[in-house]
């Protein structure tokens, strides 16, 4: 299935309520399996196409506050989910015109064909539509010949022509980017393997080329697992790998403390431990109920903050919950800041900027809260512990039984659908 028909979904009515399966299709073989949506656009809550337009003036400057007010209410509608990601994670200033947005834009698909170009020059794979799942290259730099191509649905991929020897040994840099290829083609044949979307070997390996081009543009982390969770919705939904890359690259510049290890220490060990300290505040029974089952650490919450819960929700909720996170988390600033790595600019007390910012945000800068930027999904994992008090004291006898509990999250039943449809003018 290719970009076109996987996004074809024509609305007459924009408005309307619609069934995301229809737009993100299941594969028929997992749609009992599936995790349960709950999330459908709402008239008058969710940022509609024509509320988008008109949030535009004729230069194509963008009302940022009117924006994240609606994507706050309701979420973002599936036919516009891209381009609206795009600003909330930096991609875009929402003061620029449309002339200026496209310069932009076409900058950095040179940029991102240079960046592919270079890795292709390294590893032929790279833009060929394949997908790397076994080894290329010792740990000392040899290349492996000949790595046999599995032949299935979603097959292997590098052939021995890639693999010339040399007398030349090969850069630190690019033995290291070469030992993560494989890794990547592995992890990125079981991402969204329930999508229709990934039955494409084009579509898998767009993916792949993404990861790839990222693990060599930031080769002090490179390539972590759980990197393709976070990448893919944002390969679906931007129809230009180029967009694709620059926009998980922003996304990255804002979890790539999560993948920072070091021998003694995890990337999100911080946010555990506050965790741990904000679920001893607000519910001590069961923080020491938590503590007798030797999960004090809050290690079982490890990957609800390492890929922010894209293995607990369904493929659609966990959309609408990061553009509600972003909305909620912008600050004005951040395209500036993301462009000149000056976190300081997000800590202006402008009473015009503050009108700008997400709740979430606007509230740390009230407060002045400038050393303690605490991630809005800490106290979402904080939320949703405490929604499962009741379980977790009764029926958890060991971390086993506190895994299992949270593990169903996306199958409770949900009765907060209902909401007033207003129109949205």
């Amino acid at each position: 299935m290719n970009r076109m028909m996987f996004m074809a979904c024509c609305y007459n009515d924009p408005e309307m309520l619609i069934d995301p399966d229809t737009v993100y299709p299941i594969r028929p073989e997992c749609r009992d399996d599936a995790p349960k949506t709950r999330f459908k656009p709402r008239p008058g809550l969710t940022l509609s196409p024509k509320r988008w337009k008109l949030l535009h003036n004729e230069e194509g400057c963008l009302d940022i506050a009117g924006m994240i007010k609606r994507v706050q209410r309701g979420g973002i509608h599936p036919t516009i989910k891209g381009e609206v990601w795009e600003f909330l994670l930096g991609c875009y200033d929402p003061k620029s015109t449309t002339e200026q947005k496209n310069q932009l834009r076409q900058q950095r698909r040179l940029e991102y064909e240079k960046l592919k170009t270079k890795c292709r020059e390294m590893d032929t794979t790279v833009g060929s539509g394949r997908v790397i799942t076994m080894p290329v290259i010792t740990e000392d730099g040899q290349p492996i010949q000949d790595p046999n191509s599995n032949g299935g649905e979603r097959p292997s991929s590098v052939g021995a022509e890639q693999q010339t020897s040399s007398d030349t040994p090969l850069p630190k840099e690019v033995i290291q980017w070469k030992l993560t290829l494989h890794q990547i083609g592995l992890d990125v044949n079981r991402t969204d393997r329930q999508l229709l979307y990934y039955e494409s070997q084009e579509n898998l390996a767009r993916l792949w080329d993404i990861l790839a081009v990222y693990s060599w543009v930031d080769m002090d982390i490179g390539y972590c697992q759980g990197m393709s969770d976070l990448c893919s919705p944002i390969s679906i939904l931007l129809e230009h790998e180029a967009d694709a890359f620059w926009c998980f690259e922003r996304l990255m510049r804002r979890v790539r403390g999560n993948f920072v290890s070091t021998s003694t220490s995890i990337g999100v060990r911080s946010q555990l431990t506050t965790l741990s300290s904000i679920m001893k505040a607000i519910d001590p029974k069961l923080h020491e109920h938590l503590e007798n089952l030797d999960a004090g650490e809050y290690l079982f919450a490890f990957r609800m903050l390492m890929v922010l819960f894209r293995r607990e929700f369904s493929f659609v909720d966990t959309m609408y919950l990061w553009e509600l996170m972003w909305s909620m988390e912008y600050n004005p600033s951040l395209f500036s800041m993301l462009e000149s790595n000056d976190t300081s600019k997000a800590n202006t007390q402008d009473e015009n900027a503050l009108k700008q910012c997400g709740k979430f945000e606007r509230k740390n800068l009230q407060e002045a809260k400038k050393d303690e930027q605490i991630p809005l999904s800490v106290f979402l994992v904080a939320s949703v512990l405490e929604a499962r008090n009741k379980q977790l004291l009764s029926d958890a006898k060991g971390l086993d039984d506190v895994v299992k509990v949270l593990s169903v999250l996306s199958h409770d039943d949900d009765d907060d659908n209902d909401n007033d449809n207003d129109n949205d003018g």
